[in-house]
């Protein structure tokens, strides 16, 4: 009767142990490794990735990163006013700057002002204001509109020091919008003026 009762006490177990091995073959399947489509809910976690990335990847002129261009452009602005004077180094120290079209042009402007025997004496007064108007990334490149409101002295002298135009005494306001670019993907955290609107 006590055999009896081990055989039943095997049986017993023997159909635990099956119906957990069904169960769990059931709930985690015969494969090994990742096959095939994604489970739905593994497909609502990816979905959520990828717009955190798109935000993240739009969010990359966002306000503080905005602020801390717009310090550089005021800079850069100043850098760029007072290099066209003849009281320094000519287009030398803002050359990284600008791009090769408007480094051409500024370097044809001072020629032509040699050429006519002209001397320009800039004093930069500082920045009133500069606002982005707009700015537009295109693949990796981000061009951003600044308009600037500057006040300077300036004014141009010929051979004898006389003056052609403009007024050493007086403080001029100007009224300017500038294009700076930067390539988002490079290492190199330099803007670079690329037109200049009118």
């Amino acid at each position: 009767m006590n055999y009896s009762f081990e055989y039943i006490d095997i049986i017993l177990l023997a159909m635990i142990a099956g119906f957990i091995f069904l169960r769990l073959r059931g709930i985690l399947g015969k494969r090994s490794g990742f096959e095939g489509k994604a489970p739905g809910q593994f497909q609502e976690v990816l979905k959520k990735v990828e717009k955190l990335q798109t935000k993240k990847n739009n969010d990359i002129f966002d306000t503080n990163a905005q602020k801390e261009f717009l310090k550089g452009a005021k800079i850069a602005y100043e850098t760029i006013i007072t290099d066209f004077s003849d009281n320094d180094n000519k287009i030398i120290s803002s050359k990284p700057l600008l791009n090769d079209e408007i480094l051409s042009q500024f370097n044809k402007a001072l020629k032509d002002r040699i050429d006519r025997g002209h001397y320009a004496e800039i004093t930069f007064i500082g920045v009133n204001s500069a606002k982005i108007k707009e700015h537009k990334k295109i693949g990796n490149i981000l061009n951003v509109t600044v308009d600037f409101i500057a006040e300077i002295i300036t004014c141009i002298k010929d051979k004898e020091k006389k003056i052609i135009s403009g007024d050493p005494e007086k403080i001029k306001k100007i009224y300017d919008t500038w294009v700076f670019s930067r390539d988002t993907t490079s290492g190199n955290p330099n803007w670079k003026l690329i037109n200049i609107l009118t």
